[in-house]
């Protein structure tokens, strides 16, 4: 019986939160322009400041409070800032791995990985926007192939073809 061992853990990159921060940024500059610039809307839009502010800060918390854990055995994935939601899927379980580079993520050197499970919980599984991604698969494909043969486990799939008589 071999231990459970971790071989990655990590979260999204930042750069997914790129249009919600450049909106949250936008708006700071509109509601200070135009309190500016209309001196009796001052008493509404400083204050209204704080609302694309706080809004940033949650989305920057989202994405670094998200985690994925992959093991010898499963892929473990932490969600919540707040409440913090665990679930696990079992490696013998991933039918099938894509890799999204997308042209944005080539430029940052960021991947998804996205995965077809069996379990019933996550069916899908997407670790977005991470570095490595290609490498993570890789390690994924591997560990994969060593559960299944160590549990004795084989993916079938039935496809029905139409000719029911």
């Amino acid at each position: 019986m071999t231990e459970e061992t971790t071989i990655w853990k990590g979260s999204p990159s930042q750069w997914l939160n790129l249009g919600p921060f450049s909106f949250a940024g936008l708006a700071v500059v509109g509601l200070i322009v135009g309190g500016i610039l209309a001196p009796p809307a001052a008493i509404v839009a400083f204050p209204a400041v704080a609302i694309p502010i706080f809004y940033a800060i949650w989305r920057y918390l989202k994405i670094r409070c998200e985690t994925y854990e992959l093991t010898s055995e499963r892929i473990r994935v932490s969600r919540g800032v707040i409440n913090q939601h665990i679930d696990e899927v079992e490696l013998y379980r991933v039918k099938d791995t894509l890799t999204l580079r997308t042209w944005w993520m080539r430029l940052t050197g960021l991947a998804t990985i996205k995965m077809e499970t069996s379990d019933r919980t996550q069916p899908t599984l997407e670790i977005p926007a991470i570095r490595g991604g290609m490498e993570l698969r890789e390690n994924l494909r591997k560990c994969v192939e060593t559960q299944r043969d160590r549990k004795r486990v084989r993916e079938m799939d039935f496809e029905d073809s139409g000719d029911a008589v």
